[in-house]
């Protein structure tokens, strides 16, 4: 027992000394923190001269701990008027933070010829910068501001608008474009703005633009701007704008007729069939319509187009060494506008799709973004050949009455008195009825003509559309009276 309180003893005389010695001995102060270190990639090499869009890189170094960020800025000299060695501040920029250590700079390049001060510093984890930070001198060329243009719609143009968009009218189009004259610059960013709206910013140059987007009304007269921004982060200051007149169709009227039959092409020319005996055709067929000389007077501009319930397209020429008008990307462009914002179309005419591929041979099978694929929705054409064949049509039952050629006009060699070169439509999609169906003699050698389609309505959700593959002017008067008078009722024109 004695033994053991002799060893406690010791211990806590032991302890007690070196409690003694601890409190009694004083603590060394906090080393001050050692500042980070800053280094600048050699390249660029210093004082090179380069574009203005430029990519730096750095590093950071810290002795008694770690970099947590880093900072950089940079002034921008010009040349003191008069001078070519004593440069003045222009510019420069407060202290940047950047976590990365890389940036690429749009250094301010306005004139022929700049200098830049870059610097870069490193920050440690007691937050203390680099007081000496790394330093590098660029000289940059001058940048200019791009230049941005409208492509479409042209300046004071008339646009076809309805007041929501649809699956078939996106919104008014706007094509526009933006280019930068500066060597090593690029246009990165483009903007459009409708009557004075905030910038929209992006990167398309071919979009639509919702009708919610202008100002109401939406009928009248409205101002699209554009603009652009470089790689420089230089925005075109002026932009380009354009006035439009926007247009909600009004279809007050019933029928447009476009003539573009050319009476200086076979038959006509051969029989001397004048342009006003088919416009007297038409106008008895079609009672209460209007007419349109295409010959004379060219493609219907579109406020004309947007009066009309329907429009009639008739080519019953021959077309001889080129295709119908109507197949003109350029006219195909104002009509498909028209049938976009709810208008509704007929067309006849002798290899009237024919013309759509007019080089080709037929069968023709045309490709997804054609007008025949997409508007008519028609796939696949035949013709027949050149040796008149066709008696006429049966009408789809219980639409359409049947109907019979003018073997009179017909008879003429090749076709005495029946006709020949009949477009067949031989594949169609959906949404589509096929309306008259072809009719040759029992005895004909060309039976696999028979039954054909050779006219198709489509039902759309938007614009309804009529197709006849044969000239109308060659049907007997009194039975394309009444196929018009029957297609009208189909198409709800009236």
């Amino acid at each position: 027992m004695g033994t053991m309180i002799q060893r406690v003893s010791m211990i806590a005389a032991v302890g007690g000394m070196f409690l003694w010695m601890s409190c009694e001995r004083p603590t060394s102060p906090p080393r001050p923190n050692v500042a980070p270190t800053t280094k600048l990639a050699n390249v660029p090499k210093d004082n090179d001269t380069v574009f203005a869009l430029v990519t730096l890189n750095w590093s950071g170094g810290d002795y008694d701990g770690f970099i947590t960020g880093y900072q950089y800025r940079y002034f921008t000299h010009h040349l003191l008027a008069g001078s070519t060695t004593n440069w003045v501040l222009f510019d420069s920029t407060n202290w940047i933070d950047a976590t990365s250590s890389t940036a690429t700079i749009a250094f301010n390049s306005t004139e022929a010829l700049n200098r830049q001060r870059f610097l870069a510093r490193a920050i440690d984890n007691d937050g203390d910068a680099d007081p000496n930070p790394a330093e590098k001198i660029l000289y940059t060329t001058r940048t200019t501001p791009p230049i941005s243009k409208i492509i479409y719609p042209a300046k004071n143009s008339v646009v076809l608008v309805v007041d929501r968009v649809t699956d078939w009218w996106e919104g008014v189009p706007l094509v526009f474009k933006g280019t930068d004259l500066t060597k090593g610059g690029k246009v990165v960013d483009f903007a459009w703005s409708a009557d004075g709206s905030p910038w929209n910013w992006g990167s398309d140059t071919s979009i639509f633009i919702s009708p919610s987007k202008f100002k109401q009304p939406l009928n009248g007269i409205h101002t699209i701007k554009v603009t652009c921004k470089n790689n420089t982060n230089l925005m075109d200051p002026i932009g380009d704008s354009i006035s439009v007149q926007l247009t909600i169709p009004p279809f007050d009227k019933k029928i447009l007729i476009i003539d573009e039959t050319d009476e200086f092409n076979n038959p006509f020319i051969t029989y001397g069939i004048h342009d006003s005996t088919i416009d007297r055709f038409y106008a008895e067929v079609f009672p209460g319509s209007d007419s349109w000389d295409f010959k004379e007077k060219g493609m219907p501009p579109r406020e004309v187009l947007a009066r009309y319930k329907l429009l009639v397209w008739q080519a019953d020429d021959i077309p001889a060494a080129r295709p119908h008008k109507i197949s003109d990307p350029n006219n195909i462009a104002v009509f498909t506008d028209y049938l976009k914002v709810g208008g509704k179309f007929l067309m006849s005419g002798w290899r009237i799709l024919k013309s759509f591929a007019y080089y080709n041979n037929f069968p023709f099978t045309f490709q997804r973004g054609t007008f025949v694929y997409d508007y008519l929705h028609i796939y696949t054409v035949d013709e027949t050949q050149i040796m008149g064949d066709c008696l006429g049509g049966q009408g789809k039952k219980g639409l359409l009455s049947d109907f019979r050629v003018d073997s009179i006009k017909l008879a003429f060699f090749p076709n005495d008195g029946k006709l020949g070169q009949v477009n067949l439509i031989t594949k169609m999609a959906g949404f589509t009825d096929v309306l008259y169906s072809y009719v040759n003699l029992d005895n004909s050698p060309f039976v696999t003509y028979r039954g054909r389609s050779i006219a198709l309505r489509y039902y759309g959700t938007v614009f309804d559309a009529v197709v006849l593959g044969f000239p109308m002017y060659f049907i007997e008067k009194d039975d394309a009276k009444v196929m018009a008078r029957e297609i009208l009722q189909s198409l709800h024109v009236n």
